[in-house]
């Protein structure tokens, strides 16, 4: 294999993981998750990503990359009153219906009729709330975040999506130069798939396994199908789903959540510089699949490292690997004069927080934007 195909893969999968680790650390923490089931939780996505991006490559001879859902990560890590079994329940809601989207022509028609800027309004919604916490965090820490934006804001001049990388190497290292964070004991385990029983509560189904489908649906699995179709390949859309789906199901049950199409990580991949001959591209998706394993396999010893960071220097890490997402988020809210209303409405009720029966802010946010999009749509049919 030409020695191009390491190099991209590597980049594209160190980008993928340090950029929202932290995120995903954030996530299992709101859902109570135990020191074992954080490393279960990231050890098992980054075993079906590996598979999944190995398999649908040989598949499709076409260079697939899948990630985890990183605004579905931020989906969870606002949520409150649910713990590890009934978001293994949710999980497994997803990936159910991902699966179903790719085997169901009608199930696929369905979330289509969702208007594209009331999507992205639920999404801008969730994310905009960690996007506020930089500020926040730069007060705190300034001597660590400071420094870290400005490598952000530098090197995204040169390379964005090597930006939030450079900000996490930046914030690691500042942060243990300077005795911020503690040594971290590398003497770990080997790394453990744990087992956790689900558990039904339909209240956190709806609130937390439904918007968790939609939101990743709509800005991972979209987005990356279009990657893939920007750059010449015919995306293998139901095969994709019905396999990221399925793997998530699986992940599900040793805590892991959603995996699905990558997007910036995965035009890494599929350039000319990776392969002079484009339909040898689809190797990529191999050497991109055995670095996650290999990501896996260490993630007991890089959970420990990040996890002794301050809690100011995380959230601002997470922050400014949110911002790219909440900027696009924002233009495609906003983008449809006729959807602007009820995407803004959408935006507010699920940034807010607000739970009520149980059910999270982004199923009512998406509710009531839908509501006002109907009742809009419903008056200007009476208007003609």
């Amino acid at each position: 294999m030409r020695i191009s195909l390491f190099s991209a893969a590597l980049v594209a999968s160190l980008i993928g993981y340090g950029s929202t680790i932290a995120l995903v650390m954030a996530a299992a923490a709101a859902l109570g998750a135990t020191p074992a089931q954080t490393a279960s939780w990231v050890l098992a996505v980054c075993l079906t990503k590996g598979l999944g991006s190995a398999l649908l490559s040989i598949w499709a001879r076409v260079p697939v990359s899948l990630a985890w859902s990183t605004p579905g990560a931020a989906l969870l890590a606002v949520t409150t009153g649910v713990n590890m079994p009934e978001a293994v329940g949710a999980f497994l809601l997803t990936g159910a219906l991902i699966a179903l989207t790719g085997l169901l022509k009608p199930l696929a028609r369905l979330i289509a009729t969702i208007p594209d800027g009331i999507a992205a309004g639920m999404l801008a919604g969730v994310l905009l709330p960690f996007c506020l916490q930089l500020a926040p965090a730069t007060a705190d820490l300034p001597a660590l975040v400071l420094p870290m934006i400005a490598a952000f804001a530098l090197v995204r001049l040169a390379n964005p999506a090597l930006a939030v990388l450079a900000a996490l190497a930046t914030g690691l290292g500042l942060a243990y130069l300077t005795g911020t964070a503690s040594a971290p004991d590398l003497a770990l385990p080997w790394p453990q798939l744990t087992y956790i029983a689900p558990t039904f509560r339909i209240e956190v189904l709806l609130g937390l396994g439904l918007p968790l489908y939609l939101v990743t649906m709509a800005s991972q699995n979209l987005p990356g199908f279009a990657t893939l179709r920007a750059a010449g390949y015919a995306p293998p859309v139901r095969r994709a789903l019905a396999v990221t789906g399925g793997l998530s199901m699986l992940a599900g049950l040793f805590g892991g959540h959603t995996s699905n199409m990558a997007a910036i990580t995965a035009a890494i991949c599929m350039g000319d510089d990776v392969h002079p001959d484009r339909n040898q591209r689809w190797k990529v998706g191999l050497v991109y699949g055995s670095c996650w394993v290999a990501l896996g396999l260490l993630s007991p010893m890089l959970l420990v490292i990040i996890a002794a960071l301050p809690g100011a220097l995380i959230a601002a890490i997470v922050g400014l690997a949110l911002l790219a997402p909440l900027t696009g988020a924002l233009t495609n809210a906003f983008g449809t004069p006729a959807q602007r209303f009820p995407a803004a409405v959408t935006l507010i009720v699920s940034a807010s927080g607000v739970s009520a029966f149980g059910i999270g802010a982004a199923f009512w946010g998406l509710s009531a934007g839908l509501a006002v999009f109907l009742l809009e749509q419903g008056a200007a049919r009476v208007r003609r």
